[in-house]
């Protein structure tokens, strides 16, 4: 089945809200991972990880809210932040947004952060991308990504990884919108500092 083909988000959440509990069935295979990956940068617990993203499935399994046509993903992902740092208190740990760990799982997604317009859409440039093809350059811009601080780290990850609008990374990280941008400059500013050291310089022209 070609992407063109897969019903929209919206068709399967109205699906499983007629009573199609496969449709939700598809949203989880759809998001799951990609969730738990995005969680385990608080939880740094595979399991942890798994278990909220979990949580947040059957939070909203159960509670039924009504989310637009094109919002289920970020709705997800806003629920499962605000699960993530109820439990994290309640454990009376910070909520720092940190990737150690995930070398292997960055690497098998090509991890690229390219140059955004003021719209919020990802328009990677060909030399970057063509730069960070190899395994090395993977690690390269792995480590620069870490070293980078944790509120810009997380506006690139939900951007760039995930493919969120600025808006919608606004709603999760719970800021405005004009903080989104702001923290993408400063992130991208940073990364192109840390990219320099380790001789990438083409990075964000």
């Amino acid at each position: 089945m070609s992407v063109a083909d897969k019903p929209a988000d919206g068709e399967l959440y109205r699906g499983f809200l007629d009573g199609d509990t496969t449709a939700y069935d598809q949203l989880m295979i759809r998001y799951g991972d990609s969730l738990t990956m995005y969680l385990f940068g608080y939880m740094h617990d595979w399991q942890d990880a798994e278990d909220l993203m979990i949580d947040a499935f059957v939070w909203i399994m159960v509670k039924r809210p009504s989310i637009r046509d094109n919002a289920f993903k970020a709705y997800l992902f806003r629920t499962a932040r605000s699960l993530t740092n109820s439990f994290l208190r309640k454990k009376h740990r910070r909520a720092v947004f940190s990737i150690d760990g995930m070398e292997k799982e960055i690497a098998e997604n090509i991890l690229t952060f390219g140059v955004s317009d003021d719209k919020g859409s990802n328009a990677v440039s060909n030399s970057v991308e063509d730069d960070l093809q190899t395994e090395e350059r993977k690690k390269i811009l792995y480590l620069c990504l870490e070293r980078i601080e944790p509120e810009p780290r997380e506006a690139l990850w939900l951007v760039y990884m995930e493919g969120m609008s600025y808006a919608e990374a606004a709603k999760i990280i719970g800021v405005r919108v004009k903080r989104v941008d702001r923290l993408l400059a400063r992130g991208k500013q940073q990364m192109r500092k840390e990219l320099k050291k380790e001789g990438v310089t083409n990075a964000y022209k």
